[in-house]
């Protein structure tokens, strides 16, 4: 059973259909890339996963429970996390306290009080330990809103740990980041995958996406046009012209 599966999914706003019958599945242990070009429907679709939009038709099943009818925070428990393409940590909180919001998120129900009652021993351990696993040690005292952008982004993604995902939505992390930057945060997600937390990832650095992803799937105007290795969607010549519009491999665009 594929832990991700998504039949026919379709959304429409005001008469415009954002997706379109869009069909795929995300299996256990795998780093699934969704890509194409802006407007191709991507943050929609996981917005709809993610309990923010509801879907206007087709299905979408976690673990094979349906979860479409479900609000962001019980999708959230059942074991599917998620970044923004915008970071937006609690500013004016230390990074270690904001990852001490998503560990007390879980238990109580005003955000507001979930820090304080949970400050334990066990607790603050597992922080560490989330800390060092994210290389955010060195940044754990300092205000969210004194780090770099790269940092932020680490900020988001442990975040999103503390609450024990089986399944991690990451939405253009590599975006805005420096080479060096995205590189660190490509060996960040393999670990989060060698730890058995499976990704989906939206993303617009094809680099990132052709070295990380062990499938690919491409949407274009809301519909899937291709799904496959990295090697087949790199030569797919309806994916070509879909980002470029011109015959040329997808690598050529990098250099």
């Amino acid at each position: 059973m594929a832990l991700l599966n998504i039949d026919g999914l379709s959304k429409e706003f005001d008469g415009l259909r954002a997706l379109d019958q869009v069909s795929f599945t995300a299996e256990k242990g795998e780093i699934l890339g969704i890509i194409g070009p802006n407007g191709a429907g991507k943050t929609t679709l996981f917005n709809i996963i993610s309990g923010i939009y509801p879907a206007s038709d087709g299905e979408v099943a976690f673990q094979g429970k349906s979860i479409l009818r479900m609000k962001p925070h019980q999708v959230s428990r059942l074991g599917i996390g998620r970044t923004f393409q915008i970071v937006r940590p609690f500013p004016n909180l230390n990074v270690e306290t904001n990852i001490l919001v998503a560990y007390g998120h879980r238990f109580y129900p005003d955000l507001w009080n979930s820090t304080g009652p949970f400050r334990r021993a066990d607790t603050l351990k597992e922080v560490q330990i989330l800390l060092e696993k994210t290389g955010l040690q060195p940044y754990q005292k300092q205000l969210a809103k004194n780090l770099p952008l790269g940092i932020k982004k680490r900020v988001e993604i442990a975040r999103a740990l503390a609450l024990e995902p089986r399944l991690l939505l990451l939405d253009e992390p590599s975006g805005g980041l420096r080479f060096e930057e995205s590189a660190r945060l490509m060996g960040l997600i393999r670990t989060v995958r060698d730890q058995g937390i499976s990704v989906l990832l939206i993303e617009h650095n094809m680099q990132v996406v052709m070295d990380l992803c062990n499938r690919i799937v491409v949407l274009d105007h809301g519909s899937k046009i291709a799904e496959g290795s990295p090697e087949t969607i790199r030569s797919n010549p309806q994916v070509i012209e879909a980002y470029l519009g011109k015959s040329v491999r997808l690598e050529d665009e990098e250099d």
